[in-house]
């Protein structure tokens, strides 16, 4: 299959830099990294960005519930995009469950992804004995039928809750109609791979450098999950981000991007 086709993929910088690959969150797509790319570039960075199946742009007839109910089959698209470029130690920036789904790529294929950055991660979203993830399980699936049962609506009620600053409301719309775009069986498949993933002890077998980048509010993953993502991974860097919402690259890019930068000039 043209992975290019099937993920929608785009490539830009300078082709000769190192390489940074940034991944979209639940709902979302490769647009909500334009605030993050001029950045990039402007540091000489090759940059390369994609929509997982499901999302965005991708080709939808390589939509396969079968493949895409667990995060590997998405952490499968990314390392296919890696293999496609021939990517090698690679910087993979993944927002929310994207952080998961890049820990799960690099375990695959350590040779393509030499570092992580995490964008406001969650390991696991419902709360367990000795850890907050800061839903019950009757949040989650309270959450889960409302989406099923009624996706745009689900869609108008929660983009602005997942984006935070009330005062900004372009934001919360915005990530409504990222929503809105997606198809609604598809975004099913996704978001219960998303909000049913347990991936705690996946973070303890990450080998390579990694920055966990966090808002000081942010209702989807609160600090506790920060901090646990920071314990788990050895050498991991924290940094609380003074942002609020859990879309920081778009509510608070300038702090974002500066975090970012500065971790990968620490790799060069």
């Amino acid at each position: 299959m043209d992975i290019d086709r099937r993920n929608n993929v785009t490539v830009t910088g300078n082709p000769q830099g190192p390489t940074v690959v940034l991944a979209h969150g639940f709902g979302c797509d490769q647009n909500m990294w334009r605030l993050t790319v001029p950045a990039l570039v402007a540091e000489d960075y090759r940059v390369v960005l994609f929509d997982y199946v499901g999302s965005g742009r991708s080709d939808p007839s390589a939509f396969s519930e079968e493949r895409y109910a667990s995060l590997d089959g998405y952490a499968r698209d990314v390392v296919e995009v890696c293999e496609a470029l021939d990517l090698r130690d690679a910087v993979f920036v993944g927002h929310s469950v994207s952080a998961m789904i890049g820990v799960l790529a690099a375990g695959l294929a350590p040779e393509r992804i030499g570092a992580l950055v995490m964008v406001a991660p969650s390991p696991r979203y419902i709360d367990d004995e000795g850890y907050r993830g800061g839903f019950s399980a009757e949040d989650i699936d309270e959450l889960l039928g409302s989406l099923e049962s009624n996706y745009l609506g689900w869609s108008a009620a929660m983009a602005p809750v997942i984006m935070g600053n009330a005062e900004r409301p372009e934001l919360g719309d915005e990530l409504t109609n990222s929503f809105c775009a997606t198809d609604p069986e598809m975004a099913r498949v996704f978001a219960r791979a998303t909000f049913l993933s347990d991936s705690r002890d996946d973070l303890k077998r990450v080998s390579v450098p990694t920055l966990v980048l966090e808002c000081t509010q942010d209702a989807i993953a609160p600090r506790e999950v920060g901090a646990f993502v920071h314990r788990a991974i050895p050498g991991s860097k924290l940094v609380t981000l003074d942002a609020t919402g859990h879309c920081p690259h778009l509510s608070a890019p300038e702090a974002t991007n500066a975090a970012i930068t500065g971790f990968l000039a620490g790799l060069r």
